[in-house]
């Protein structure tokens, strides 16, 4: 698992990293080449270094996020920061590390004048070692003894979040415990108060309630170790000599784990997984074999293991992943097997966009996208075909291809350890999300039979439920504007903390709108926040929205609520702001199609717009607006 075996080897990789240093305009691409490819350790800080060396910064065009991410550990760190940094080329990030001095981390924290403060980081990493953890403890305790001394560590562990979030306001990330002690009694090691191994075990299984109840996000290594094995990630003799708690050859696989979590909080994480059919879903080709002749099911090994596959898939889509399928096929005999074949798990119903025909798979991938309104960057693609893989690897970079091995028992399992799906919270509208696009489809059948725009609005039987922010929907609200990218007028981003300020704001509102249409519940589909500035301008700082209910007039009636509650605050009128990046042009025009006058626009393509409330007149839309606060 160190080398990531679900990213693609590059045979002249060495070659390559070697020629990065010296290569033309043509470099920052074959970096992130690279950086998306299978490197052991050696390899991935070459990679680093030459990066480091020739891209002070990424070039002005990029649309890496930048996270400025302290390591606050008891262990060295240092052999680490290459594999980290790569990682967030990897999953769109662009990483600035910093450690503390070994074993200060507390220090640091409660010192204003520190070289932490001075950092300031945006994003910080807790890893404590077991060493340094269960100090405290040894086998002649006694059960009271040892219950004390687990409380005395979760109480220094959750004062240390305390002091990071109070001197920093960012995000926080733990890693659980590595298990580095031997047992001492065997397989019934839990009857002996004062093992460390159990004490440990007690401790990362404490951590998770803990962690949930302070938002604080985990990096649960020791699920991982469960999995591959201590060896692999833990070298005794490097621990006493160098005070490495992970071992070098686990760096590429650690750097992964916790740059995958940045992302999710970023909201980076993919959308959607779309599927092959052939030898991916059932054994055999449907168009030679038929219904009859292809391999799934019981009654054979590898029928079994399609089946596990699909039950892993149905799983991926109940926890809000959106399914598609993209398939060389005729599409008559794709869709018998879904709506005939007893065994298959999937049906026609779970999947959200359905594209089987004869052109290239890059072609159909864009078009998926587009049929679902997402970005190329949200497809997972998975296909038995090492041509097909490698195909859409060359023409759609954006698009994650795990590399499967030829045994489809794996394939859940190499899916699974990829993270492409990592989440830190699921709420919902996750659970829900398949439905909705579903529905999405279902609405854009009857779009297409309606006669006319008019009709088609009014048929939907719109309903725009509106409502303050509230700490029920707190984890939707910061999800929502932590990953929505291109709706969205200014991109800022906020903390669960900064939404509780706006909430706690008598001068500011935080709005959630949910719609709601005869094919069903689209969930939260937009989030603003405005602030009264000067007693009289209301300025909207957040306006984001979900680009699948584009085009069904949810922002002239979003407007028609901001107005009505900005004048329950004085306000007199509107201020919009627009602040241009790589994937908001979209909305480059959203205040001037509502009827504000552009104010001011800078070179750079941010924009000021005023509208007046006072001579305001609500765009009469198919919509119906209720106020869930008086229902």
């Amino acid at each position: 698992m160190s080398e990531l075996p679900w990213l693609a080897g590059l045979p002249d990789a060495r070659q390559r990293i070697r020629a990065l240093g010296g290569a033309g305009p043509a470099a920052w691409e074959l970096a992130l080449e690279l950086a998306g490819s299978r490197l052991d350790f050696l390899l991935t800080n070459a990679l680093d270094t030459v990066i480091r060396r020739r891209f002070p910064a990424p070039p002005a065009d990029s649309t890496l996020k930048p996270v400025r991410l302290a390591i606050l550990g008891s262990g060295t760190f240092a052999h680490l920061h290459g594999a980290i940094r790569v990682a967030g080329l990897r999953h769109a990030l662009w990483i600035e590390l910093y450690e503390c001095a070994f074993g200060q981390y507390r220090q640091e924290l409660q010192d204003p004048a520190s070289a932490l403060h001075r950092f300031q980081p945006t994003a910080i990493l807790i890893a404590l070692d077991g060493y340094h953890l269960a100090a405290g403890v040894n086998a002649a305790m006694d059960a009271s003894s040892c219950a004390q001394e687990l409380d005395s560590v979760r109480a220094r562990i959750h004062q240390t979040w305390t002091d990071a979030r109070a001197a920093f306001q960012c995000p926080i990330l733990h890693q659980t415990v590595l298990p580095v002690f031997p047992d001492v009694l065997g397989s019934n090691e839990h009857r002996l108060p004062g093992s460390r191994c159990h004490f440990l075990q007690q401790l990362n299984q404490s951590l998770r309630p803990m962690a949930d109840a302070s938002g604080v996000d985990l990096v649960a290594i020791d699920t991982v170790i469960g999995q591959d094995g201590i060896a692999q990630w833990h070298d005794p003799t490097l621990w006493h000599h160098a005070k490495q708690e992970i071992a070098p050859q686990a760096a590429p696989h650690y750097g992964d784990l916790v740059v995958r979590v940045l992302a999710a909080r970023q909201g980076l994480s993919r959308k959607c997984l779309v599927l092959d059919l052939d030898n991916t879903l059932w054994g055999g080709v449907i168009g030679d074999d038929g219904l009859d002749g292809i391999v799934l099911g019981q009654g054979s090994a590898q029928g079994e293991t399609f089946v596990a596959f699909q039950i892993y898939v149905k799983e991926l889509a109940r926890r809000g992943v959106i399914l598609a399928v993209c398939s060389k096929n005729d599409e008559t005999n794709a869709l018998e097997v879904f709506d005939q074949h007893p065994d298959m798990i999937l049906r026609r119903a779970d999947i959200a966009c359905f594209c089987a025909n004869w052109s290239d798979k890059a072609h159909n991938l864009r078009e998926i996208a587009r049929q679902l309104n997402i970005g190329i960057d949200s497809l997972v693609f998975v296909d038995d075909n090492p041509f097909e893989r490698e195909l859409v690897r060359r023409e759609l970079p954006e698009v994650a291809v795990p590399e499967l091995s030829d045994d489809p028992a794996t394939f859940a399992q190499t899916v699974s350890d990829a993270g492409y799906f990592e989440s830190i919270a699921i709420t919902e509208e996750d659970l829900a999300r398949s439905a909705q696009y579903i529905g999405n489809s279902n609405r854009e059948a009857s779009r297409k039979s309606a006669t006319d725009l008019r009709s088609y609005l009014e048929d939907l039987q719109m309903r725009l439920l509106w409502k303050r922010f509230d700490r029920v929907g707190l984890q939707r609200i910061v999800q929502l504007i932590n990953k929505s990218n291109q709706f969205n007028l200014t991109t800022r981003r906020y903390t669960p903390e900064q939404v509780l300020e706006v909430m706690a704001d008598p001068k500011a509102f935080g709005l959630q709108l949910r719609l709601l249409d005869r094919f069903g519940d689209n969930g939260v589909i937009a989030i603003v926040i405005g602030r009264l500035r000067d007693g009289h301008d209301l300025v909207l700082d957040t306006w984001l929205m979900s680009c699948r209910v584009l085009g069904r007039q949810v922002e002239q009636a979003t407007l028609a609520v901001i107005v009505g509650v900005a004048e329950s605050l004085g306000a007199t009128r509107l201020v919009g702001e627009y602040v241009p990046t790589k994937k908001n042009d979209m909305v480059r025009d959203h205040y001037a199609s509502l009827g504000f006058t552009v104010e001011h626009q800078d070179p750079s393509g941010a924009s000021r717009s005023i509208l007046e409330m006072a001579g305001f007149v609500p765009q009469q839309t198919s919509i119906a607006i209720i106020d869930e606060t008086v229902t």
